[in-house]
């Protein structure tokens, strides 16, 4: 297996001042052409610190690519580093010269001195033509290894490696093919899932490899599979899902990119159903995953953020005597929530939360993570108590996907 290191370069990652996104894209890119990344480092603006992580990245790493400090300015560093890391030295690349050149003469734009230096690149690398920016694309061999220099403006860095970089890496190593499928399981801990499918997993064939993703009331599995025919591979992986579906079926909403909001989105497509809201605890997150999928207005109404008691039982119906006798958070509560706003908003399904999110307000009675959940349908309501922690953002998000789990349910009748 190739082995890839990726190193972000600028003090701007560092003080938090911008996201690092590189590093991500870089190694999804590369684990689709058959190469690991074993590590991310990130780095400031300091030579010394970034020739230390270069030296460690070169003893474990087949592949080091480097993104940021390429720029004109005193701060960008990298291409003479890199020259103090060969021992060698910098000098003008006359196809990039010519290239920055052209760059700026069709912009109307006069380049200065430093325009000019982007064109030096370190003389025992190759120049990679950056065609959406001045920074260049350097690449390096050395001791059988590839350093990578790329520029850290996430769409020239994804142009550069897209179009020049990942070819040629392909040709440079001899990499495997890899092939994932991921299975989403909701409504069941993760702990629980290894053990109903143990047996599956401890027979899964050599080349096949499981990991577990837990995420908010969520588990993927993704199934990772080595090998040289990307088509065998395939078949060979979703020989395995058929093998285990039987054993979590019931708990398998989708696969690969699909999230839950798309699941239900699709079905109610699909059935010419719609639905509504009624949100207490999750203050319209439920509606915020709903709506984040294109085209969801043609089933999903609108909804109803019943915070207080008194819109509870003005906006949604919610009798007073309910309230009083059971309080806000309760199953009885719920139902009539569900109920009202599919009533009110006069559609196929209502779907409720009520819950103490935290981090106070709960009793000994309903503890803080206390939350009850309702589907109201054709075919009559169904609820949920859910027992969560004290966190609560985590509790919304837990809440939001269990409640469109309730609705997938009960529109399949599981």
């Amino acid at each position: 297996m190739v082995k890839a290191e990726v190193i972000t370069i600028g003090d701007e990652i560092l003080f938090g001042q911008i996201t690092d996104t590189n590093a991500q894209w870089i190694s999804t890119e590369l684990t689709n052409i058959g190469i690991r990344t074993i590590r991310k480092s990130s780095v400031g603006d300091n030579e010394q610190a970034i020739l230390d992580v270069l030296q460690e990245a070169e003893s474990r790493a087949d592949v080091i690519l480097i993104t940021g400090g390429l720029g004109p300015t005193k701060d960008d560093i990298t291409k003479k580093t890199l020259c103090n890391y060969f021992d060698t030295e910098l000098y003008i690349n006359e196809e990039a010269l010519a290239f920055i050149t052209n760059f700026f003469e069709k912009r109307g734009r006069p380049m200065t001195e430093l325009n000019r230096q982007q064109a030096a690149v370190p003389k025992n690398s190759t120049y990679i033509p950056n065609n959406w920016g001045t920074a260049p694309g350097i690449w390096i061999e050395h001791n059988g290894k590839v350093f990578i220099s790329m520029p850290g403006v996430p769409f020239e860095m994804k142009n550069l490696m897209t179009h020049a970089m990942l070819p040629k890496l392909r040709e440079f190593f001899e990499t495997p093919v890899i092939y994932h499928k991921m299975l989403h399981t909701i409504g069941i801990g993760e702990s629980f899932l290894a053990e109903r499918i143990a047996d599956w997993e401890d027979n899964l064939p050599s080349h096949i490899k499981l990991a577990y993703l837990p995420n908010f009331g969520q588990v993927r599995l993704r199934l990772t599979a080595t090998g040289s025919d990307l088509e065998q591979l395939k078949k060979d992986t979703q020989a395995e899902v058929d093998k285990v579906l039987p054993l979590i079926a019931v708990n398998v909403f989708g696969y690969d990119n699909v999230e839950i909001e798309n699941v239900v989105g699709q079905l109610l497509k699909e059935r010419g159903q719609t639905v509504a809201t009624a949100e207490s605890c999750t203050g319209g997150y439920v509606s915020h995953l709903i709506t984040k999928v294109p085209g969801s207005s043609q089933y999903f109404t609108g909804g109803v953020v019943s915070y207080s008691n008194e819109v509870k039982i003005a906006e949604l119906g919610v009798n007073s005597d309910t309230l009083a006798a059971h309080g806000a958070v309760s199953e009885q509560t719920v139902i009539e929530m569900a109920e009202g706003v599919r009533n009110r908003l006069h559609t196929t399904y209502g779907i409720a939360a009520s819950g103490i999110a935290g981090p106070d307000g709960g009793t000994e009675e309903k503890p803080v993570g206390t939350i009850w959940i309702a589907s109201a349908g054709p075919d009559g309501t169904v609820t949920q108590k859910l027992q969560l922690g004290k966190f609560r953002e985590q509790n919304i998000q837990f809440t939001s996907v269990y409640l469109l789990n309730l609705l997938r349910k009960q529109m399949l009748g599981l």
